[in-house]
This record gives C-alpha cells, sequence and structure tokens, in this order.
C-alpha cells in the first residue's frame, strides 16, 4: 500500500505515466531528478512546499492507482 513514507521512485517505476501526472499536478515537477528515486512522498512533498493535507491528498491520489490495477 502506499503511505507518505513510500518512495516516489517505486511509485513511478510502478505506475509510471499516471503517477507522475498526480505528482507533477501537485506542484512536484522535479519526478524525473535522482532525488526522487530516494525521497519519500512526505519528503518530496515538503521539499516544494506542500502542507500536510497536500501530502494526504497526494497520497490519496496515488492509491486510486493501486485499486485500479
Amino acid at each position: 500500500m502506499i503511505t507518505k513514507e513510500t518512495k516516489i521512485g517505486e511509485v513511478l517505476a510502478k505506475y509510471q505515466e499516471k503517477a507522475a501526472e498526480i505528482l507533477m499536478k501537485a506542484g512536484m515537477g522535479c519526478v524525473g531528478c535522482p532525488g526522487a528515486q530516494a525521497e519519500s512522498i512526505e519528503i518530496g512533498c515538503k521539499a516544494h512546499g506542500l502542507t500536510d493535507d497536500d501530502v494526504t491528498n497526494v497520497v490519496k491520489e496515488l492509491r486510486e492507482l493501486e485499486k485500479e490495477s
């Protein structure tokens, strides 16, 4: 299950373009950077100025991808 501790790289590897769209929509345009491979969703969101509520919303959207697959 995707959580705020899940690495961005893991999500991108599994859900590719759909995950990238969700992250970019949230303001995380660096989904292709090397740091995204090691950072958790929460750390990446916080680094881009997102709030705790934003992190929760991003995780919810990403979890929808899990349900679809």
